[in-house]
């Protein structure tokens, strides 16, 4: 890892590891783990060792299922589009580095020379990398239900967020946001129906001040409306900013 430590640093970097293996639930000294943190740019300097790609490639995978699992059963209303949606918020870059870097990650990581000389150590690429490879590891280790249970230690606090948010009635909040832009209410259409009676599915677009923005899926009309506003929010700077700026009398876009 560079160049040999003063004695009470290497003591704090013992410690580091320490801690973050006990976090994913891993041998500290156990050649999983090791790998797991170890970059490339080390394994190019030292070619006896090898790197955590494969591993980076597994915990991508093991991340995606546990996380599918965890919002499939907190949001029961919430249909393949939503939860799609929320899985992208969640498993992302920004996200896993963000945590990363909060629990020492960052600090503990196995880097070549010139990767510690240029930084590579606080980057967000690198950052999560390193910590899928370490969800693979604990699932390699430990199995799926230890996985299960450092994923949720990870977006724990991230899906509480989103459980949060999903306690508004994405239809209300919507109309309070444009309201408070001045560009006119929300018009709602349903575009298509399919399956049969029993088993009705909807595809429902939202519209504001002239203009059709998203559209969402649904059992029910209104599961279908609400879906569409929760996509047009989740775009709102991209798509509603905009509007604010132009007129509007209220009136339904044109076809």
């Amino acid at each position: 890892m560079g160049q040999p430590l003063p004695a009470h640093q290497r003591n704090s970097v013992v410690s580091m590891i320490d801690k973050i293996a006990d976090l994913f639930a891993l041998p500290a000294d156990g050649d999983l783990f090791t790998l797991a943190l170890t970059h490339p740019s080390y394994a190019n300097e030292n070619r006896e060792s090898a790197d955590n790609q494969r591993l980076e490639f597994l915990g991508d995978a093991v991340l995606g299922l546990c996380i599918s699992e965890l919002l499939y059963s907190r949001f029961p209303d919430a249909d393949e589009g939503l939860l799609t949606q929320m899985r992208a918020q969640l498993v992302n870059t920004e996200w896993l580095a963000e945590w990363g870097r909060r629990v020492g990650v960052s600090e503990v990581l196995r880097l070549g020379r010139g990767a510690l000389v240029s930084g590579l150590h606080v980057s967000n690429n690198v950052v999560a990398d390193a910590v899928e490879a370490c969800v693979a590891a604990t699932y390699l280790h430990s199995g799926l239900d230890g996985a299960r249970r450092v994923c949720l230690q990870i977006f724990e606090s991230a899906l509480d967020q989103l459980l949060a948010n999903s306690q508004q009635d994405p239809k209300s909040e919507l109309q309070q946001v444009v309201q408070a832009m001045g560009v006119g209410l929300p018009v709602y259409e349903v575009v298509a129906t399919s399956g049969p009676a029993h088993e009705r599915s909807f595809d429902v677009r939202v519209g504001v001040a002239g203009q059709w923005l998203a559209e969402g899926k649904g059992k029910s009309k209104r599961a279908a409306e609400r879906a569409a506003a929760a996509r047009l929010l989740e775009q709102r700077e991209t798509l509603l900013t905009p509007l604010a700026a132009q007129s509007t009398n209220g009136t339904p876009p044109s076809r």
